[in-house]
């Protein structure tokens, strides 16, 4: 993603959803200072599995489970929304890539990432304390973050884990992106989520242009 293209989408989220900008470059900082040769993936390595590749965006809404049972999982690789990993991790699915702020089950997501699945962790302000606490027991991380990127940490594009998994599948080359697990209409949420759900859907609606 062109930061110079994304940034402006960029200021007007953070507009919307009063979030900060400074706290979002502290955290893209931390989580690049705690990035290592023996904790991260290369990002060539995604980019194999991803280009050229049929690709399962698998979100967290509630309709993931009943979603799963129109697909076959095998003919795709799975990239998994943060709290998907948990309900693919009991299907005894690994996702080949999770993308998480770490606000899901991360205990599963550790499972998941210890059974082989790269994890694109993303730094926000509002999870500096995660990425301590967590990062430490990851492997094979890439960083992510939505603001300015790193040498080490990048910027897909997308906002919310769900549309951030689809925008970097579009990122590195993705044949295909079939989307599951996504409802933008849920009325079962609180307010910060549905502007959120508005966001996801914008973007993802913006990347199918």
């Amino acid at each position: 993603m062109d930061f110079n293209e994304w940034e402006p989408i960029y200021e007007s989220i953070l507009n919307d959803m009063g979030f900060s900008r400074e706290g979002d470059e502290q955290a893209a900082h931390i989580l690049s200072d705690m990035l290592n040769s023996s904790n991260s993936a290369d990002l060539s390595e995604l980019k194999i599995l991803i280009e050229g590749k049929d690709i399962l965006v698998c979100g967290n809404a509630p309709v993931l489970a009943q979603d799963l049972e129109l697909v076959n999982p095998k003919d795709f690789v799975i990239i998994a929304a943060d709290g998907a990993t948990a309900v693919l991790v009991d299907r005894e699915i690994i996702p080949d890539i999770i993308v998480t702020d770490l606000d899901g089950d991360v205990e599963k997501e550790i499972i998941a990432n210890k059974a082989g699945s790269i994890i694109v962790v993303h730094g926000h302000g509002d999870n500096i304390d995660k990425l301590n606490n967590f990062v430490p027991q990851l492997n094979r991380i890439i960083g992510s973050t939505q603001a300015s990127p790193l040498d080490n940490v990048f910027n897909f594009g997308g906002f919310s884990d769900g549309d951030r998994c689809a925008y970097l599948a579009k990122e590195l080359g993705a044949a295909s992106i079939t989307l599951v697990g996504f409802d933008f209409d849920d009325e079962n949420v609180d307010p910060i989520k549905k502007k959120k759900l508005k966001w996801a859907r914008l973007l993802i609606e913006k990347l199918n242009k």
